[in-house]
């Protein structure tokens, strides 16, 4: 893959650490993989395993580890915050070595919320430590829809060192191509521009629909390929 990339002339700019323990290559187990265990054993086994997602930098360089606070719905609570802290102070040395910037990821949960992540930030003082904005799931946050973007942004905008691009109709997380969901993209390219970082990069974080009625892995991509170039365009 290294090669590919390479004869291609493309850069690897994020990896997106895994989120449960696979039972095999072709399906995950559903149990947690999080850096939130209270428990030391499973906690351990966690920064085990993302450390060697760390260590594929070695092989295939890439630039950030995009990371999950705990599970989809993680509650809050301060024995789960200092197992998180702990794994971090760990994993953000280990990927300093390695070349590689671990972002935490706003999710749905209360661990993920954009504000509770800037308070952990702030408070523990991880240095190096930094933010990916997903954009989907802002778009369904606890706030009026108008205000869900520029309300989740604002506590991550100068620590953002990434961004995942998706749309959704405000109630799921559909994942899908910008401008077939209902975020309004005028108002969302803007505020992306206001990062403090210079060059962001944008990934565009796509499911691949399945079941008989679905369109084909092509037709999905000539979609997808449509709608980047339109964000590429108001983007410009």
């Amino acid at each position: 893959m290294a090669s590919a990339f390479e004869a291609h002339r493309l850069q690897l700019v994020s990896l997106h650490a895994p989120t449960s323990r696979d039972l095999s290559a072709m399906r995950e187990s559903g149990a947690p993989l999080s850096i939130c265990e209270v428990e030391r054993v499973r906690r351990i086994e966690a920064m085990d395993e993302l450390k060697r997602v760390i260590d594929v930098a070695d092989d295939l360089p890439y630039a950030r580890l995009i990371l999950h606070m705990g599970g989809s719905r993680e509650t809050a609570d301060q024995r789960k915050r200092d197992a998180a802290f702990s794994s971090l102070e760990h994993l953000v040395l280990h990927a300093r070595h390695s070349g590689v910037t671990i972002c935490v990821e706003n999710t749905l949960s209360e661990m993920g919320s954009p504000d509770y992540l800037r308070a952990f930030v702030d408070e523990t003082r991880l240095t190096g430590l930094r933010f990916n904005f997903d954009i989907g799931h802002a778009h369904l946050a606890e706030f009026p829809e108008e205000e869900r973007l520029e309300k989740s942004f604002a506590p991550m905008k100068d620590l953002v060192s990434s961004v995942h691009l998706h749309d959704n109709h405000g109630e799921k997380d559909e994942h899908l191509p910008p401008y077939d969901g209902s975020i309004h993209w005028p108002g969302a390219i803007k505020l992306l521009k206001s990062a403090s970082q210079n060059g962001l990069p944008l990934v565009l974080e796509l499911k691949e629909k399945s079941g008989p009625e679905a369109p084909t892995v092509n037709e999905q991509l000539v979609a997808a390929r449509k709608s980047i170039d339109k964000f590429e365009k108001a983007w410009a």
